[in-house]
């Protein structure tokens, strides 16, 4: 494919679809990451698309609350993030209280149970995990204060920590910025890491939404040993590979797949 053709296939694919990472459009396009960064540089001044952390959206895509780093996470990945949170949202029931931490998909969860669910009692610290639960208020969610993250969009510190102290929550669900499955979470956020150690820690349960790309990622510092985590929740593009890991572990493994109820065959509990 020439270079011309490329680039407006490219245009065409994010008008669909909203928004795509560089390590997905190259695989899409059988190109290296580097030609489609160059491709996104170059569209970029013609207005042709728009930059965001880690790939690139269609040029009229809409505004919405998100207007800090956490918008472009919500844009990657997002129909399989919108896909673990139905699987997710299936595993709460009332008058469970839950824990959700203020990475993109569990504020992708979040909006789900603020229209599905009720009788939840909800903890976290992340600003706009309240802001979604908000649009329900038949949910009661105690937020996690302290020094205010603007980047992350949640509260972190010393402050914060001693809260997390006091919760004991049925299900934590956790986000991660990378997972080994031989070895555990990472996360590259020092600030608010901390807090998922001491949440996980106190759960009874612990439930890491992670979607395919998270795995074989190592970010800055480990956040949880596998032995911590009691299922993961992901979609169907995890490798094969990473699949027998994980399940290798002893951890449960549900896979979301479309928009279909998940059949039970696809639900992969392995007992630890």
């Amino acid at each position: 494919m020439a270079q011309s053709e490329r680039r407006q296939a490219m245009v065409e694919y994010l008008d669909v679809v909203g928004a795509a990472g560089y390590q997905d459009l190259a695989k899409l396009f059988g190109v290296s990451e580097m030609t489609i960064r160059r491709d996104g540089e170059s569209m970029a001044e013609r207005g042709e698309v728009g930059k965001i952390l880690g790939g690139l959206q269609a040029a009229k895509a809409p505004e919405d609350l998100y207007e800090t780093s956490v918008q472009p996470r919500l844009a990657v990945h997002r129909t399989e993030k919108r896909q673990i949170a139905r699987v997710a949202v299936q595993q709460i029931k009332a008058p469970q209280t839950i824990f959700l931490d203020g990475g993109s998909t569990c504020i992708v969860l979040a909006r789900r149970i603020a229209k599905e669910l009720s009788g939840l009692t909800v903890v976290t610290n992340s600003a706009l995990v309240c802001l979604e639960l908000g649009r329900n208020t038949t949910n009661t969610v105690f937020s996690l204060g302290g020094q205010f993250d603007a980047v992350g969009m949640g509260c972190a510190g010393p402050a914060t920590e001693e809260l997390a102290r006091r919760f004991f929550v049925d299900i934590a669900f956790l986000s991660t910025k990378g997972f080994l499955p031989d070895e555990g979470t990472f996360e590259s956020s020092l600030p608010t890491l901390r807090i998922k150690q001491i949440v996980a820690e106190q759960a009874a349960r612990v439930v890491v939404l992670a979607d395919h790309s998270k795995f074989g990622r190592r970010a800055l510092c480990k956040v949880l040993d596998i032995g911590q985590i009691h299922e993961v929740i992901t979609d169907a593009g995890i490798a094969p590979a990473d699949l027998a890991l994980v399940e290798r572990q002893g951890v449960a493994v549900r896979i979301a797949r479309g928009d279909e109820a998940i059949p039970e065959k696809f639900v992969r509990e392995v007992s630890r």
